[in-house]
């Protein structure tokens, strides 16, 4: 809770910096009372990060000058699949539970000395933040040297808070369709991953299927496999540790 304050408060201080630079930056006319200032739209890049079976995330993004909009992304995201897991021992069985949450914000300022047109069309940058919750539940078998056969269940908990700055670029389409790309943003990555392994298991038998666990998770996250690489899971399976992130993100949209 103290980690989300304190990203928060920097968050919205890092707006106020940047209304000092760019809150003038934009063409006064007009055309601004009658053009559209709402855009919804869909995210298409997490569904193809794990399975669009398992991300479902919508925006809206609300201009509130010609060159200053606040966008808000919230929807359920599911860690991916464990059953492409490759392993001589353990044998991935079913999946008993999954749930999670992806939210993020951002503040964006389109620039006015490099679009032609006012928000939401155009370059822009800004700060954002993210916060992700994932929890999934799997059921093994193990077999072990002599061929005896266990059943073992997983618990794997993960969450991320992220704070950065982006720069991306989004299209409209005959004056209604919207294409927004966020080409780079990097940040500030904040991780907790807990892996518990429940079974008749040896101490280190738990300690290999944590850490098959953990390398999947790490596969789909930039900046964790790092963390993973210098840290590892603790005695009890966790994780808690700040890296480098980024963001990219790909949204189809409709602007109003």
């Amino acid at each position: 809770m103290k980690k989300l304050v304190e990203l928060s408060f920097l968050f919205c201080m890092t707006i106020l910096s940047f209304q000092e630079v760019y809150g003038q930056d934009w063409k006064s006319d007009s055309t601004w009372t009658e053009a559209k200032k709402n855009v919804i739209r869909y995210n298409l890049s997490q569904p193809l990060l794990v399975g669009f079976n398992n991300a479902i995330i919508f925006g809206y993004e609300r201009m509130l000058k010609p060159n200053q909009s606040i966008s808000v992304n919230l929807g359920r995201m599911a860690l991916p699949p464990l059953d492409e897991i490759n392993s001589d021992e353990f044998e991935f069985t079913k999946e008993t539970g999954t749930s999670g949450y992806n939210f993020s914000v951002d503040y964006r300022f389109y620039l006015g000395k490099l679009n032609r047109f006012n928000g939401p069309r155009g370059v822009y940058i800004g700060p954002y933040f993210s916060s992700n919750h994932w929890k999934r539940s799997d059921s093994w078998t193990y077999t072990r040297e002599n061929e005896e056969i266990l059943e073992v269940d997983s618990d794997s908990d993960f969450k991320t808070q992220m704070f950065g700055f982006e720069l991306g670029y989004q299209f409209v389409f005959w004056d209604k369709m919207t294409l927004d790309l966020v080409l780079v943003g990097p940040g500030i990555a904040f991780y907790d991953l807990s892996v518990e392994v429940k079974g008749n298991l040896t101490q280190e038998e738990i300690d290999r299927l944590q850490d098959i666990l953990a390398d999947k998770i790490e596969d789909k996250f930039p900046g964790l496999d790092y963390s993973l690489d210098e840290d590892g899971l603790d005695a009890e399976g966790n994780l808690s540790t700040t890296s480098f992130g980024f963001r990219y993100l790909i949204h189809i949209g409709y602007t109003f």
